[in-house]
């Protein structure tokens, strides 16, 4: 009877927290379909002209160069991730721990403050804000994630399959192609595809190093505060929502092992890194 009781109890506290994280973004889904430019429930009368209304040259504009910085941020990410991945685990050097921490450290410091000493960086280096200061923004963040995947992925490969590749007469290329590669694979497209998601929605920091240039969540952000904005951005925060949803969903199918294990996103990813660089030693 306890047991039965506790399933219960913890069953509804469960759906509690999902509809906690739910419940705000299907009523923004739900207002996208509003009649009336007034947001107020219940809903008087439903319409798709608001789809229609969205679909502006602005928005088109926004949502290419979001698209844009976003791969090629994943690009860097996943060049610079995956090369500084394979140094820390491989390798023993003096200050191994101390790197394995710098890395992951961007992802976990506030976005206001990445973004003010990006602007105070580019500002003292007179560079111009551009299209390119907002890739080099989102990457400082983006290589975590890419880096996270990689390393975690490297440190449950045995090195006794290099070693026997190398005792078989394959060169380094020939190792990396069919041995290594192979075994990174799902953690290479899944750092990359949640490095892009991550990209896609960024805010913070693109406030600080885009200058005029407005990508799809700025576009939203500046058009949030007119009253007679707000159906159309519903619609364009349903569809941001939606876009960033499936890269997420894939990235952790990919990551998805025999056990069972998920993968950790986001911010929330720091934690697991950080562990990762303090408690669980590097193969030599």
């Amino acid at each position: 009877m306890e047991q039965r009781t506790t399933r219960i109890a913890l069953g509804v506290w469960s759906a509690l927290v999902v509809l906690f994280l739910w419940l705000p973004l299907a009523l923004i889904i739900l207002y996208a379909f509003n009649k009336s430019n007034v947001q107020s429930w219940p809903i008087p009368a439903y319409t798709t002209h608001w789809f229609r209304a969205a679909w502006t040259s602005e928005v088109r504009t926004s949502l290419w160069l979001s698209v844009r910085v976003g791969l090629i941020a994943t690009g860097i990410a996943l060049a610079l991730g995956s090369a500084a991945a394979f140094g820390v685990a491989r390798f023993r050097f003096f200050g191994r721990e101390a790197v394995s921490f710098l890395l992951v450290l961007p992802i976990a410091l506030p976005g206001i403050v990445t973004g003010i000493a990006l602007n105070s960086a580019f500002v003292a280096g007179s560079i111009n804000l551009s299209q390119w200061t907002i890739v080099v923004g989102h990457a400082t963040f983006c290589v975590v994630v890419v880096y996270n995947n990689v390393i975690a992925r490297l440190r449950r490969t045995s090195t006794s399959l290099v070693e026997a590749s190398y005792d078989l007469g394959a060169d380094g290329i020939q190792t990396f192609r069919y041995v290594i590669l192979p075994s990174i694979r799902t953690a290479l497209m899944a750092g990359g595809l949640l490095a892009f998601a991550l990209s896609f929605d960024e805010i913070i920091v693109t406030n600080f190093t885009s200058g005029s240039e407005i990508t799809l969540p700025k576009w939203i952000f500046n058009n949030l505060r007119l009253p007679n904005q707000r159906p159309v951005v519903n619609v364009v925060a349903s569809i941001l929502l939606v876009a960033s949803l499936v890269p997420v969903y894939l990235a952790q199918r990919l990551t998805q092992d025999r056990a069972g294990g998920l993968l950790t996103t986001g911010r929330g990813a720091m934690l697991s890194a950080t562990e990762d660089a303090f408690e669980r030693p590097a193969t030599p």
